[in-house]
């Protein structure tokens, strides 16, 4: 007799074996209608799995949070059937949901096309309309390889072949067609509904090598209904407009060349929007008590054996073989080690602590070039990176100061508000199950004392320590995990690091890694595309541009322009002969925030017309009047009167 307990705490009795189906409909029409899945004791399931045990059932319907992933793993599964319904002789391989869709990588001669798509769908949505139910069966895994092979499907033999001996092998259907899977699945193909599009197409090298062969992966997205699906392709419309590489070539801010894969080249007007945003957070840096170092770039390998991230970052560090030394080294991949290196010079006494180490540190980490993604993802990168040395008793005030600072700067860059994650221990990890016990418990007592809520997220913390990850929300609705705060009590265990307490013994300090920005690249490519290039006048590469109507005017201009550089603003004078509006159309695409325009009327009576970006009125202001106005709303948020 199964006790089944509801969220509610109401427990329903059965005389024997239940399905979730059974249980939904014995609580009501309504809800046998609505529940696509349910949670048993906690793991997602079918609703068709046989419950023969007293459980906790919790029904998943189509708002629920798990609905989502559901019905992109389940389009997933109708793509590969139209696909090979239309195909024959396609392989499928494998097929999972992921962030706002889904994809599924086919093995055929000739690989799919934007073309294919229209009728692809539309074979999509006849096997949703049909209806069909995910049907659950497990097979042996003989059996399993041999039906495969029968098929001529290698690939899922290959992967069956490859699971641990324990699992169970899994099959789910959906009227004739079938598929390796560990589901679990919704009801039938019709609980999918209408909202999904195929996106695009790319290659794809099986299991991720490019030794391997190389497959035809299908992306596509998939939605609860109609008006998000909708709301969805607006924002890429919107996200293809903000383009940081589009908008970058426009504003001639960077370029990314062959002769450097990975790494940015930053043109004049880059490099001022970069300094404006690292002179910032030097200043705030400065103002909090951190001490600025700088560290070498090639390290012997020996340090990184030593840290433990030789085990760990091997495969995404360059390296260096100096013969005459018989020595490798290493382009740092972090600054971690190196700071501690700088704690250990020198035997440090309690007074000191805490001490704060920060580094606008150079690194360099090897990305495939297929993970390239302009100045988002890039293989050498700088990180505004601290590390705060402490006692354990230290944690939660060096919180507290940090999340402030960090809370500041982001308003500052424009960012109001901010979602926390709480990550914690890894499967593959350094440090016994006490230290990271001591570690998470300390990182949330931390989190209670500086009010910081988070939402756990479970077995994605460092490998020497839980952290906390700060996640910013852009103009368009994308979220950005940038900040981190993490609790480390093995790096200085593993390098020996110690100080002289009070007590006259010798102590390990704890270890907080922390970033606000992350990679300064990364950062300012968010910014490009939170701002669509329209920036706030004081981190503009180019503030102002002084244009004139006539030559006459060429005289006055320059003498405009020298009144405002004098007072710090970036300024570029336009004294060439095309027409006004022509120059304005030209320094607007280039989002250039003021244009003052001057002609013989303006230099005669010393006046500027002022037009500001995305505006099409004309201010005349007085030139004194507009150094005075422009040099106090360029002034970096730090610098303001009244400023914190």
């Amino acid at each position: 007799m199964p006790a089944i307990t509801l969220p509610d705490g109401s427990v329903r009795r059965f005389d024997g074996p239940v399905t979730g189906t059974t249980v939904a409909a014995a609580i009501g029409p309504g809800l046998a209608r609505a529940a696509l899945a349910m949670k048993l004791d906690g793991k997602l399931e079918d609703l068709s799995r046989t419950i023969d045990h007293d459980a906790n059932i919790v029904f998943i319907t189509r708002r629920d949070p798990d609905a989502l992933d559901m019905i992109r793993h389940d389009t997933a599964h109708v793509l590969a059937e139209a696909v090979q319904a239309l195909y024959p002789g396609t392989q499928v391989t494998i097929g999972p949901s992921i962030e706002n869709g889904f994809y599924y990588d086919f093995a055929r001669n000739a690989p799919f096309t934007p073309e294919d798509f229209p009728a692809i769908e539309a074979k999509m949505r006849e096997i949703v309309a049909a209806g069909s139910p995910f049907q659950r069966e497990v097979r042996d895994r003989d059996e399993a390889i041999a039906f495969f092979e029968a098929r001529g499907e290698r690939y899922k033999a290959e992967l069956i072949r490859d699971l641990p001996p324990t699992e169970t092998i899994t099959f789910y259907s959906q009227g004739d067609w079938i598929d390796l899977c560990r589901g679990p699945h919704m009801r039938t193909t019709a609980d999918i509904g209408s909202a999904f599009k195929l996106m695009k197409v790319a290659g794809a090298y099986w299991r991720g090598d490019h030794r391997n062969p190389m497959l035809s992966r299908i992306y596509g997205t998939a939605w609860r209904d109609q008006k998000e699906l909708d709301a969805y392709l607006l924002q890429l419309e919107e996200a293809e407009r903000r383009d940081h590489r589009r908008i970058g070539k426009d504003m001639d801010l960077f370029s990314l060349q062959e002769e450097a894969v990975g790494s940015v080249f930053w043109h004049p007007k880059g490099w001022r929007l970069y300094r404006a945003a690292e002179d910032y957070m030097r200043r705030r840096l400065d103002a909090t008590g951190y001490q600025e170092v700088k560290t070498p770039q090639l390290v012997d390998r020996a340090l990184w054996e030593a840290s433990g991230h030789w085990d760990k970052y091997r495969e995404h560090m360059f390296l260096a073989r100096v013969d005459e030394e018989e020595k490798t080294l290493a382009l740092k991949p972090m600054n971690c080690p190196c700071h501690v290196l700088i704690f250990n010079h020198g035997l440090r006494s309690y007074r000191e602590l805490p001490l704060r180490l920060a580094e606008f540190g150079a690194c360099h980490r090897y990305e495939p070039s297929g993970a390239l993604h302009g100045i988002m993802r890039v293989r050498a990168f700088t990180q505004d990176d601290a590390h705060i040395f402490c006692t354990e008793a230290q944690i939660a005030d060096e919180t507290v100061r940090f999340v402030a600072l960090l809370s500041s700067v982001y308003a500052d860059f424009g960012f109001p508000g901010f979602r926390v994650k709480f990550s914690d221990r890894p499967d593959v990890r350094a440090g016994d199950d006490a230290t990271w016990d001591r570690a998470e418990g300390a990182l949330r007592e931390a989190c209670a004392v500086a009010g910081v809520e988070y939402e756990l997220n479970p077995g994605e913390g460092a490998f020497y320590g839980p952290k906390l990850e700060f996640v910013l929300r852009d103009a368009i609705g994308r979220d950005w995990q940038c900040g981190t705060l993490q609790v480390d009590f093995v790096l200085p265990e593993r390098l020996d690091a110690e100080y002289v307490g009070e007590d006259s013994a010798r102590h390990r300090p704890v270890m907080l890694h922390r970033a606000i920005l992350g990679s300064f690249e990364r950062f300012l490519g968010i910014l490009i595309e939170q701002y669509a290039g329209r920036f706030p006048l004081w981190l503009a590469p180019v503030q102002v541009v002084v244009a004139t109507i006539v030559s006459d005017a060429d005289e006055y201009a320059e003498e405009v322009a020298a009144a405002l550089r004098a007072k710090g603003l970036a300024v570029l004078t336009d004294l060439g002969r095309d027409k006004i509006n022509a120059k304005i159309r030209l320094h607007s695409h280039q989002h250039v925030p003021v244009i003052a325009v001057v002609g013989r009327k303006e230099a005669e009576q010393r006046t500027v017309a002022v037009r500001r970006l995305g505006g099409e009125a004309q201010e005349f202001v007085g030139l004194d009047a507009l150094v005075a106005r422009l040099a106090d709303e360029a002034l970096p948020p730090d610098l303001r009167p009244g400023a914190k």
